[in-house]
């Protein structure tokens, strides 16, 4: 559409950002972590712990987001590391797409910390000086209000708003309309477009592509000789071709779904888990509110190389419930991973959906069943009245999955936690 204006709003290094957030405004501590060399970063005790964010004096050191923490820590001899608190970063999280929801009723959220917002007919109502204006305000009313600061890329594409939000950083409104993308994006290095990772970003280079506008100008059939189907489609991003649908939308007729782009990359089974855990929750809720119950389970992943896969599984009866979404959902992807490969994007999807019409009990489940069936209720009744921070996980606050007994800090939240046990197979959720 010619006069659609779209901001992609993506949050500053935003788990350490929210960290540091928190400390400083609800803890009341005198520094702030942002100003510090600092990550967050895994057990240091473990060999596998890496940095998940860092701060902008750690940059200048060198430290790059997943290397290893005593990596970094040779870098950076007084570096601070402060461990991952997810469940701070879903309240966070939540907050910050709430804020944008005020300034459209056309969200898209594409991650913990980074949405797309569409304005429809705005920029022929004020033009594009406009909109340009009220991406400053969205910006400066997040860091006033919500204490931490985001860049705002603005264009009338998802892709090229998404590009001109990655421009410098942090704190910034940049623009990349198709009329600037030869000066603004051409001359970055090819390894700066969406998706394209180090591994693809060897095999453009031994090209002799180290532009993305050398990537845009190249020959096809080469492209397609070398990198098959990605080869089009990274090169249609480099010409400035939108993202396809299927990476932030869902069919509504098929099923009830949801998927994110992480982070940093999906390396470990516990993060993966997390991340399918709070999927699954947001399938439950709407399924119970439009009081239908799902057949079938699915997983679609995509690597940080754009390889893509999904698996689905039938369940024995149709549901609503939330924890068996996830025990599902689990199984699935548990068959569907290797363990090794890095992955960019997560998703649950379900269907064969049917009307709320009841139940096909076996022997074993009725009284399990009807308990978490009221539970799930009773939680959505709660969140609905006093809001969704209002009840949350207890594996939300310790941010694992596989070991959640013990050692909550409740206090340090206002809302209620909940712990429900529920083992199958290698599913678990507390």
């Amino acid at each position: 559409m010619a006069d659609r204006t779209i901001f992609h709003v993506d949050v500053n290094s935003a788990f350490l950002s929210w960290s540091a957030s928190y400390r400083v405004n609800i803890l009341g501590e005198q520094t702030d972590l942002r100003l510090l060399p600092s990550i967050v970063g895994g057990d240091q005790e473990k060999r596998h712990g890496i940095v998940l964010a860092k701060s902008t004096p750690a940059k200048r050191y060198g430290i790059q987001t997943g290397e290893a923490i005593v990596t970094a820590r040779q870098k950076c001899p007084d570096l601070v590391v402060v461990p991952p608190d997810y469940g701070l970063y879903v309240n966070a999280s939540r907050a910050f797409i709430s804020k944008l929801k005020k300034y459209s009723d056309h969200v898209i959220q594409y991650s913990i910390d980074e949405a797309w917002v569409i304005f429809d007919g705005f920029e022929s109502l004020y033009g594009k000086g406009q909109m340009v204006k009220l991406a400053y305000d969205l910006k400066d009313e997040i860091k006033e209000e919500l204490g931490f600061t985001v860049n705002i890329g603005i264009s009338n594409n998802f892709l090229l708003s998404k590009m001109a939000g990655d421009f410098s950083k942090p704190d910034k409104v940049h623009t990349l309309f198709p009329e600037e993308i030869k000066e603004k994006m051409w001359p970055l290095p090819v390894s700066e477009l969406f998706f394209v990772g180090r591994a693809t970003t060897k095999k453009l280079y031994a090209l002799g592509i180290k532009t993305i506008g050398e990537l845009a100008n190249a020959d096809e059939a080469m492209l397609r000789a070398h990198l098959k189907s990605m080869g089009e489609v990274i090169q249609g991003y480099a010409r400035g071709e939108d993202l396809q649908s299927y990476m932030f939308t869902h069919d509504a007729n098929k099923g009830y779904g949801n998927s994110l782009t992480a982070p940093q990359d999906i390396v470990t089974r516990e993060y993966a888990g997390h991340l399918l855990l709070s999927l699954c929750e947001t399938v439950g809720a709407r399924l119970r509110t439009d009081s239908v119950k799902i057949g079938v389970v699915a997983v679609h992943i995509t690597t940080n190389e754009f390889a893509r896969a999904s698996r689905q599984m039938q369940l024995l009866t149709a549901t609503d419930v939330t924890e068996e979404i996830y025990v599902a959902a689990c199984q699935v992807f548990d068959k569907l991973w290797d363990g090794r490969t890095p992955i960019r994007q997560i998703g649950v999807s379900t269907s064969k959906v049917q009307s709320d019409s009841g139940r096909q009990y076996n022997l074993f489940d009725m009284q399990r069943y009807d308990k978490l069936e009221q539970l799930n209720k009773t939680v959505d009744a709660i969140r609905g009245r006093f809001g969704e921070d209002s009840l949350m996980r207890a594996s939300f606050l310790k941010g694992n999955v596989s070991h959640m007994s013990g050692g909550l800090d409740k206090e340090r939240r206002s809302g209620v936690t909940i712990g429900i046990d529920v083992e199958h197979e290698n599913a678990r959720i507390i």
